[in-house]
């Protein structure tokens, strides 16, 4: 058996969507030990930074939330994809080349894991990959991006795949991850009522 992190670290001078200074995570010390006996830290952090999870609400006035998430489906039998020949953008075109069966939870390995770009035109899955993917009625998908697109009218992709109960994970670290089935474990932490959460994601193989 061995476990592999596909987390990102958090820290202020990390990667966030688009460079966005209120993206990024803020430390402060509440106690230390020249004020208290303890040493306590702060932090105020954007849900949709680093690796997380998107719930309905995100996108959808009145969606679900993450208290209605079961950890069968964060928890789960998943296929990793390698997709770092793709440029710009993963279409419908692109998955079909792929063995995507109703059930899976898949994870798209582009370019975003190797090179340099996450806060920038970052490879992302278009809305003809999200529907291909609605039609295979698949249980989520994660990628190595800080959202599952950008620059599309309307957050189509998004809406695709949280309207029919897809869960969608951003800010996988794939780069040391080859194309493959894996045990993947998720669960977000325990918000109530929001719409996204923190994931420390871990990939295990030979299980």
């Amino acid at each position: 058996m061995k476990i592999y992190d596909i987390s990102m670290e958090i820290h202020h001078n990390m990667p966030v969507y688009k460079g966005r200074d209120p993206k990024r995570p803020n430390f402060s010390i509440d106690s230390d030990f020249s004020t208290g006996t303890a040493y306590e830290t702060r932090l105020d952090l954007n849900l949709h930074t680093g690796t997380h999870l998107d719930r309905p609400l995100h996108m959808i006035p009145g969606g679900e939330v993450l208290d209605t998430l079961k950890l069968e489906q964060v928890i789960t039998r998943c296929k990793v994809y390698d997709f770092t020949d793709v440029d710009h953008k993963i279409r419908a075109h692109d998955l079909s080349k792929k063995d995507i069966t109703e059930g899976d939870f898949i994870l798209l390995k582009t370019k975003n894991s190797i090179l340099d770009i996450l806060e920038k035109e970052f490879i992302y899955l278009d809305k003809t990959g999200a529907e291909y993917l609605k039609d295979k009625k698949i249980k989520g998908v994660g990628i190595d991006a800080l959202g599952i697109e950008h620059s599309q009218p309307d957050h189509e992709s998004h809406i695709l795949l949280l309207s029919n109960d897809i869960v969608i994970l951003e800010g996988l670290r794939l780069k040391d991850i080859e194309e493959g089935d894996y045990f993947l474990f998720a669960a977000p932490i325990k918000i109530k009522g929001v719409e996204a959460a923190p994931v420390r994601a871990v990939l295990v193989s030979g299980i």
